[in-house]
């Protein structure tokens, strides 16, 4: 499956490593964008759309590890590879242990590289799916009024309408039939298991 349409990181202080990368990955139709340091890639990125991020883990400056941390402080949906020489291999394992997708040795072949990454975007590929589908939900969530949202709830939990016209009383049962029905066809679910699970799913 062809991911280039996904944003694509370069981050190395090394220039001539830097410049490599940029150009492989760019003859194989990736719009890749390099940054000389982690500063730079964390004030320019696009950090809350899911993508790659191909790290250097000693750079002058913030670290590919200070990087990651912000990254993963911000909630980022980045996927990150780091490039390790062969004595950062511990770190680099270390960091994988704490969420980065992979690492890559350097030098790195480029067919592994180019393999390494193709996985990469894939992974950032499924992430932003899931960004696609948790927006569209809260989309459909944000149609409901607050009273049809604490209705969703209690029917999400497989209470029974005379169960919440009493929980959320002054509430006629006539009325909680018709939030109810009103929650199901704007949610697009067709019972409290569907619901259930959208809130779940979603984090609603």
């Amino acid at each position: 499956m062809n991911h280039t349409h996904l944003n694509l990181y370069v981050v190395d202080d090394d220039d001539a490593v830097r410049r490599s990368l940029g150009l492989l990955l760019l003859s194989r139709g990736h719009a890749v964008q390099t940054f000389d340091s982690g500063e730079a890639f964390l004030a320019a990125a696009d950090l809350k759309r899911a993508g790659c991020v191909i790290l250097d883990l000693r750079m002058a400056g913030m670290s590919g590890l200070q990087v990651f941390e912000q990254l993963r402080a911000r909630q980022s949906a980045m996927v990150v590879l780091f490039l390790s020489g062969h004595g950062d291999i511990p770190i680099a394992v270390d960091a994988v242990q704490k969420g980065a997708f992979g690492w890559l040795e350097k030098p790195c072949n480029d067919e592994h590289l180019l393999k390494t990454v193709q996985l990469a975007l894939q992974k950032a590929a499924e992430l932003a799916l899931r960004q696609r589908s948790q927006q569209e939900a809260q989309t459909r969530w944000d149609k409901l009024t607050p009273r049809e949202k604490q209705v969703a709830r209690e029917v999400a939990q497989g209470k029974p309408n005379k169960r919440i016209a009493l929980d959320l009383a002054p509430l006629e049962l006539r009325t909680v039939e018709t939030h109810r029905a009103h929650v199901f066809a704007k949610l697009a679910v067709a019972n409290s298991n569907e619901l259930d699970r959208f809130l779940r799913d979603n984090e609603l």
